[in-house]
């Protein structure tokens, strides 16, 4: 199996799901879109909590002990989050979400303006911080497949649908992520040589699940979290995991 093939097939379906999408949505009223909307954030929370329920990894409790998984999602989210926020990691995804709206799309005003970052950012975000992605690009670039991938290539491409059919071309341009993440992640995995251990990977998927959360919150129109300042938090799990276990 080619190496990067599984992110060739994500991008195209997400691309071919935004497209569907975007024609099926100019056909829907404004209250179904809404609703569309708001059952992906509720199917993104069943999402979210079966991967946060990897803080109960019974590999990870035995390495780092049975009290310390929650703190290390917790300390992953605070140390993640401030050292996102000063890397202003939010506003710069907005920013280059408003940058593509232009460049793609021209100047179409406020309103227009809002639902494509709001769709790239949102779109970039469910498809870049679930386990699938971490676990599917990395077995990848190992050359183990890329069956993960492939599967997550389909879900991908019926949430594109539904994205697309609320906030238009916006879920489009989360191609680019895709590319961006997996491809970057991939290349890891060609380099690392094997996978991670299966503790650090149980920390990553929790405290992913979490970031989840905040991304239904947002489709969910309960509050605004800038989930993006967060995402930092992915790399900082898999560090305290291994400072935890060398303490335990």
């Amino acid at each position: 199996m080619i190496p990067g093939l599984g992110t060739a097939v994500n991008v195209a379906t997400v691309l071919l799901g935004a497209t569907i999408g975007v024609l099926l949505g100019n056909r829907l009223p404004t209250r179904t879109r809404d609703l569309v909307t708001d059952a992906l954030g509720l199917v993104t929370l069943l999402i979210a909590g079966t991967s946060a329920v990897a803080v109960q990894s019974d590999e990870l409790a035995d390495l780092v002990g049975d009290s310390a998984p929650m703190l290390i999602v917790l300390g992953s989210l605070l140390i993640g989050g401030i050292v996102g926020s000063l890397l202003r990691l939010e506003s710069r995804v907005e920013s280059f979400g408003g940058w593509l709206q232009t460049r793609l799309a021209g100047d179409r005003g406020s309103a227009e303006r809002h639902r494509f970052i709001e769709g790239f950012v949102v779109s970039s975000l469910v498809f870049c911080t679930g386990p699938l992605t971490i676990l599917g690009s990395l077995n990848d670039g190992l050359g183990n497949g890329s069956d993960q991938l492939v599967l997550k290539a389909a879900l991908d491409g019926f949430a594109a649908v539904a994205f697309a059919a609320s906030f238009g071309w916006g879920v489009a341009a989360s191609a680019i992520t895709i590319v961006v993440v997996q491809g970057s992640l991939t290349l890891l995995g060609y380099g690392l040589g094997d996978v991670l251990p299966d503790a650090h990977l149980a920390a990553i998927t929790a405290t992913g699940g979490l970031l989840l959360v905040g991304v239904a919150l947002r489709l969910l129109r309960v509050r605004e979290i800038p989930v993006a300042d967060l995402l930092p938090a992915l790399l900082v799990a898999p560090i305290l995991v291994q400072f935890a276990g060398a303490l335990h």
